[in-house]
């Protein structure tokens, strides 16, 4: 709880405009001096409450993924808050992740992908209908037209901006349909399965092969995953794994080497 931090159980971390926003369960921390000091945002500064999943970030824009409360919207850079609902087309209060592209908000809710074209304001719901493998969608990514959603029974792929949805599940190489986290880098897409490792497309997604512990994961519960170049980082029950090889081979660290907890949720996204 130091440097203003309002939780020490955090659950996900991003960089946009030069500030790090820490999503925790104790409020949304932000940084503009690199994580030296924080200030924290809660329900009491407009959030919807104090629990918080994730968060994205375009320009002066802040959205806020709650456990249960649906989703805090900011337009003036989180100095304040008005909270979106199922009322306003959201699949479900309860989120999970939200990314955030120019205008168009990508929520990951417990009922569906939710999609804005207006900043947030208002959402369409994508379900099982549309293509989704289940209606729990843990995360979502978006490049150009592409649209990737992990949810509890596949990724869910869509080349039309998020129309309809094509799902990939172990049939295609993943190690478990149970997804949790996605990251795509041209036509490489890496996704986060629990219990069954780290998948990887080198075909923006038709095929898979899967990274275990047999290629130095620290555990098979994959949580999270970020991409920069060929370094991968994913974030497991047991430590970060680091690859310098785009996924071929991992190194594990834990607290043995500095980490906080062996249990890792969340790897820095810098959109």
């Amino acid at each position: 709880l130091g440097n203003g931090i309002g939780n020490n159980s955090g659950n996900a971390i991003i960089v946009a405009g030069g500030k790090i926003y820490y999503s925790t369960g104790g409020g949304l921390s932000v940084s503009a001096n690199n994580g030296q000091s924080f200030t924290n945002k809660n329900k009491m500064a407009g959030l919807p409450q104090d629990n918080i999943k994730a968060a994205a970030v375009s320009g002066a824009n802040v959205f806020v993924a709650t456990d249960g409360n649906g989703l805090g919207v900011s337009a003036d850079s989180g100095s304040s808050f008005v909270t979106k609902t199922s009322t306003n087309g959201l699949g479900n209060d309860f989120m999970y992740h939200v990314f955030a592209a120019g205008g168009n908000v990508y929520a990951g809710t417990a009922g569906g992908l939710s999609i804005s074209t207006d900043n947030g304001s208002s959402f369409t719901n994508r379900t099982t209908t549309n293509g989704l493998g289940s209606n729990d969608v843990r995360a979502v990514y978006v490049t150009g037209s592409n649209v990737y959603a992990a949810t509890q029974n596949g990724l869910a792929i869509s080349t039309d901006g998020g129309a309809s949805f094509t799902n990939k599940t172990t049939a295609n190489g993943l190690g478990n349909n149970f997804c949790m986290s996605v990251v795509a880098e041209g036509t490489n897409v890496y996704v986060a399965t629990q219990p069954g490792g780290l998948a990887i497309s080198t075909d923006s997604g038709a095929s898979f092969t899967t990274r275990t512990t047999a290629q130095g994961l620290g555990h098979n519960n994959v949580y999270a995953v970020f991409v920069n170049g060929a370094y991968v980082y994913a974030g497991t029950n047991n430590g970060l794994s680091i690859s310098t090889n785009s996924g071929a081979s991992f190194v594990n660290k834990t607290t043995a080497d500095g980490l906080g907890d062996n249990v890792v949720f969340g790897t820095l996204f810098v959109p």
